[in-house]
């Protein structure tokens, strides 16, 4: 894993993602999760419940990982037929705080940061 210690921390987007554990689990079956990410400028680091994650392209099944206990997971836009794996039906656990503007999403409306696509 690439060093991240100089890696700014100005996050400065939020986006609703579906977030998926990746280590540990076989594939597509780690614990899911429908949640707040606050991005950076770069869009290389991401906060997220408490965890700054950090894209590295090298992964096989995932596209960031934790820099301090180096899990690995799936971040991704959410999709309104709720199928946001590939290969099993994991339902994610969806966050209090998203709750509202998930259900506007999978009822038609845009999502916040994304209403031009």
């Amino acid at each position: 894993m690439p060093d991240v210690s100089a890696v700014s921390m100005a996050f400065v987007a939020m986006r609703l993602m579906f977030v998926q554990l990746k280590t540990g689990y076989g594939t597509d079956k780690g614990p899911a999760w429908i949640s707040w990410v606050r991005f950076n400028r770069s869009w290389k680091t991401a906060d997220w419940h408490g965890k700054t994650l950090h894209r590295w392209a090298g992964m096989s099944d995932a596209n960031f990982y934790d820099v301090e206990t180096h899990e690995e997971y799936w971040l991704s836009g959410p999709h309104r037929n709720r199928a946001a794996t590939r290969y099993s039906n994991i339902r994610p656990e969806i966050d209090d705080d998203v709750r509202e503007t998930y259900e506007a999403f999978l009822g038609g409306a845009a999502l916040p940061g994304r209403e031009r696509g």
